[in-house]
């Protein structure tokens, strides 16, 4: 029994699971963060809060598209990476050169500073990864 997609590894499966699980945390922390900030003092810093429940929903998206294994699930995943990854290099040099545009920090302030840089890196391991198991799974020798 074969998992894969037209000979194509599947994206959740031995280090995509790890991707996913990644994915998944920053949903949840991001989207937490957001709605607790919205709820609270939104007037203080409305887009920085609306671009954290932002960031959240493209990790929500991603999450559930590494998560299906089909050219749908690939596709909606790619575009959304994408997505994340110019959304962290545009936040990240606007909170750099106009501070005062963000007076609270998002996930993607200062290119994720605040989260270790994992929102600066996880989209291009997410890249990675949906390149590495595009690549057409190869039956060992003698099978």
């Amino acid at each position: 029994m074969t998992t894969e997609l037209n000979g194509m590894r599947p994206t959740g499966r031995g280090p995509g699971r790890v991707i996913l699980v990644i994915y998944c945390i920053f949903a949840l922390a991001a989207g937490a963060r957001a709605a607790l900030q919205i709820a609270t003092k939104f007037d203080e810093a409305p887009l920085a809060y609306a671009l954290s429940a932002v960031a959240a929903l493209v990790y929500l998206v991603a999450a559930i598209a590494l998560s299906r294994n089909s050219r749908t699930g690939r596709r909606v995943a790619l575009v959304s990476i994408i997505v994340e990854l110019i959304g962290v290099i545009v936040v990240g040099l606007l909170s750099v050169f106009d501070a005062r545009a963000f007076p609270d920090a998002t996930v993607w302030s200062n290119f994720g500073q605040g989260y270790g840089y994992v929102p600066l890196v996880l989209p291009m391991v997410g890249l990675f990864w949906l390149h590495r198991t595009t690549k057409p799974v190869t039956a060992p020798a003698g099978a």
